[in-house]
């Protein structure tokens, strides 16, 4: 297996987006957080204030001889609505944008590649960001792996990652771990 690459998303609720991710294959860990935004080690109240600048964000740990960061991104722009700003459903507000922190110029010019893909799919209304990656700060224990644990019994939950997982099944079959 070669060394594991690493890719910061937005699009949304982490809780949505980590669970999506946690059934691609190639995956090998999924990490909530806080990013983009200015107050130190944020709290998930005060990210989700609106007023600390981050956004929820997932960091997808991926072996790259298994799935490319251009399909890490493809399943991101397909599992979520690239063309809502500063929203995702009913969550509303910066901390829900639409956004990818590439870490390197390599990072930047696969996200570049893969917003002009989803505009060709979306008549051209992406208003997905690309954004500098600053300081990633992990969001709280509780937040992690929550669709497998807390997530099945939380009513949002129930009714927005399911339809999400659904697309992923549908859309990505060949990406789709088997024991999902």
């Amino acid at each position: 297996m070669a060394d594991t690459k690493q890719a910061i998303i937005a699009g949304g609720c982490f809780w949505c987006t980590e669970a999506v991710f946690k059934d691609v294959v190639g995956v090998t860990d999924v990490e909530s957080g806080y990013i983009g935004g200015d107050t130190p080690s944020p709290t998930y109240k005060e990210v989700c204030s609106g007023r600390t600048g981050h956004a929820e964000a997932i960091r997808v740990t991926f072996d790259p001889d298994t799935i490319s960061l251009a399909e890490i991104y493809d399943v991101h722009f397909g599992t979520h609505d690239p063309t809502q700003l500063n929203r995702q459903g009913n969550d509303v507000g910066t901390q829900y944008r639409s956004a990818i922190f590439p870490a390197d110029d390599e990072q930047r010019a696969e996200a570049e590649a893969a917003i002009e893909r989803a505009n060709a799919d979306n008549d051209g209304k992406v208003v997905t960001t690309i954004e500098d990656a600053s300081e990633w700060y992990a969001a709280e224990d509780y937040h992690q792996e929550y669709w497998e644990g807390e997530g099945k019994r939380n009513p949002y939950c129930l009714a927005v990652i399911p339809p999400k997982l659904m697309k992923l099944r549908k859309s990505f079959q060949n990406k789709v771990k088997q024991d999902a």
